[in-house]
């Protein structure tokens, strides 16, 4: 709700102050006068964008502001609608409490937007504004000509019954989502993930052609080593069992000098020890001798062998260089390979069972949105009914709404459900039903419209609700009734309504007429509340054009008869 506007250099209105009524607000004045100047201060602040030519001439900039009351426990979050993915930026403001939206502007372009002392962004301040607010004129029927609006006050009016329903179409819905998500994701793996199970299979024919060993390459290794130099360890093996145990070798020589301390241990028993530690050492390389005589009789050089051996050293070192680079290195990724090989001949397993979950989630689904499907078909003549009354009562003749619900292919469904809600204005009994886009005038769509928010009453999410002279052209018993449905409509929205029609301002709570002075050749809009005889007097002109007696008297019979109502 619109507690106080504040206006200051824009258009004509030098400074103005509006403090609307909680029900029905009136704005009347001449033609020309500059009501549309105070409409545009209501479109600033619902986020519409700052156009220099609104700067009042010679001055340098031009400010709106407004304190609201918004009614219902919801938070006014700002949030900033361009931002990719729609993220909220923080800033709040808890709807217990006002809210005050300020808008400048300056010639040279620079704008500011502030919501309670903190800057945002035009989408912030509309998102945060503009969705409590309407502004209805013949020529700002926009969102009445939207059919994805039309599903929207479809089910602002069911209300509570649609909770439920709607409730279990949107769990189904993402369900379906998710399942759907989830199968294309496999099958993409599939495909994607082919040309690498290739490569993992030409691998496994590498390593499993080797069929490595932990500990097998370094034998392998020592053994090419020995091999590929075995001529030269046995000559070296010959020579040097030929220097132990050969002609005049080592032991001999040993032998010989057991013998000479043996005779001199009979004169001297210190040399003892000295003996035992020469036989020690003739018993080691006697040892020795016989290791090495082994070691010659097992050098045997065996070329197939030595190709065998270096043939799988060199398979070693190549799958080594690739998957390595230690053996344990290729055993890991070999299973690793095997593994998602596995994985992958399992897919056609996996992928079936994500295809029976999709099927059972597009089930539920079907089901869900048949459900809303019925409920929201069932509602929607009721519906079209109740606005067609209005209308009736607008003296719109046989002239009528009708809502036809119609489910999309499954292709169209969104999170809202799978229908297409469409609002077909029929001028009269005779004529067939057609979109409101295609038949409807600006005045109709204006009372269409007005006709809607009377019969949504509180389940409408718009608390205040801004008229623009939906009322011309009309006259006479009309007019009587557009005033009686505004002051309807007024007992549960806060409604300021332009008008030129005297039975209409009669109704208001409050009342301000809008008019133009000069002052030193330049020209200022004046905005004043009129109560008593000024407001006769207002009313007097609006019903015959011109202040007089008979008029005065005729407009004190109009609120009158207002206030005996």
């Amino acid at each position: 709700m619109i507690d106080e506007i504040q206006i200051e250099n824009l258009a004509l209105i030098k400074q103005g102050t509006l403090i609307p009524a909680r029900g029905l607000t009136a704005i009347t004045g001449e033609t020309g006068a500059g009501k549309t100047a105070l409409l545009s201060s209501c479109k600033l602040l619902m986020g519409a964008r700052a156009e220099r030519e609104l700067i009042r001439e010679g001055e340098s900039g031009a400010s709106v502001q407004g304190r609201f009351f918004f009614d219902g426990p919801d938070v006014v979050k700002v949030v900033d609608a361009d931002a990719q993915g729609v993220q909220d930026d923080d800033q709040s403001f808890s709807t217990d409490f006002e809210t005050v939206v300020s808008r400048s502007f300056t010639a040279d372009g620079r704008s500011r937007v502030r919501i309670n002392g903190s800057m945002v962004s035009l989408s912030q301040l509309s998102n945060a504004v503009s969705g409590r607010m309407d502004l209805c004129s013949q020529h700002d029927q926009q969102g009445l000509l939207k059919s994805s609006n039309h599903r929207i006050m479809l089910d602002s009016w069911i209300s509570h019954p649609l909770d439920d329903v709607m409730d279990r179409y949107k769990q189904a819905y993402l369900e379906a989502q998710s399942a759907k998500s989830k199968l294309e994701d496999i099958r993409e793996s599939k495909v994607s993930q082919n040309t690498q199970v290739e490569d993992m299979r030409y691998m496994l024919r590498e390593i499993d052609a080797l069929c490595p060993v932990e500990g097998e390459y370094e034998e392998l290794t020592q053994k090419l080593e020995i091999a590929e130099n075995s001529e030269i360890l046995a000559s070296s093996a010959e020579s040097a069992y030929s220097a132990i145990s050969g002609d005049d070798c080592i032991l001999d020589m040993i032998t010989s000098a057991i013998s000479s301390l043996e005779t001199a241990v009979k004169y001297d028993q210190s040399l003892t020890e000295h003996v035992r530690s020469i036989k020690e050492a003739g018993f080691i390389l006697e040892d020795v001798s016989r290791d090495i005589a082994v070691y010659k009789q097992d050098i045997d050089f065996d070329p197939e062998s030595l190709a065998a051996d270096q043939e799988r050293v060199a398979l070693y070192q190549s799958v080594l260089r690739k998957y390595g680079p230690d053996v344990s290195d290729v055993l890991a990724k070999a299973q690793s390979a095997r593994d998602a090989i596995a994985l992958f001949e399992n897919a056609d397993e996996v992928e079936k069972h994500a295809l029976e979950d999709f099927e059972r989630a597009e089930a539920d689904l079907l089901v869900a949105a048949r459900a809303l499907n019925e409920l929201r078909s069932s509602y929607a003549p009721q519906f079209a009914d109740e606005v067609s009354s209005v209308m009736s009562q607008l003296e719109m003749g046989s002239a009528g709404l009708l809502c036809e619900v119609t489910m999309l292919d499954r292709s169209q469904w969104g999170i809202f459900g799978p229908d297409r809600v469409e609002l077909m204005f029929r001028p009269s009994n005779g004529m067939q039903p057609r979109p409101l886009s295609r038949i409807a005038s600006g005045g109709e769509l204006s009372r269409v419209m007005l006709a809607i928010h009377v019969i949504m009453g509180e389940k409408d999410n718009v608390s205040t609700l801004i008229f623009d002279e939906i009322d011309a052209g009309v006259g006479g018993a009309t007019a009587l009734a557009l005033a009686e449905v505004i002051e309807q409509l007024s007992q549960t929205h806060q409604v300021i309504v332009v008008t030129h029609l005297a039975q209409v301002a009669a109704r208001a709570e409050k009342h301000y007429v809008v008019s133009k002075h000069e002052d030193s050749g330049m020209a200022e809009t004046v905005i004043s509340e009129i109560s008593g005889a000024a407001r006769e007097e207002e009313l007097a002109r609006m019903l015959s054009g011109s202040v007089t007696d008979a008029s005065i008297t005729h407009a004190r019979e109009l609120v009158q008869s207002v206030k005996a109502a």
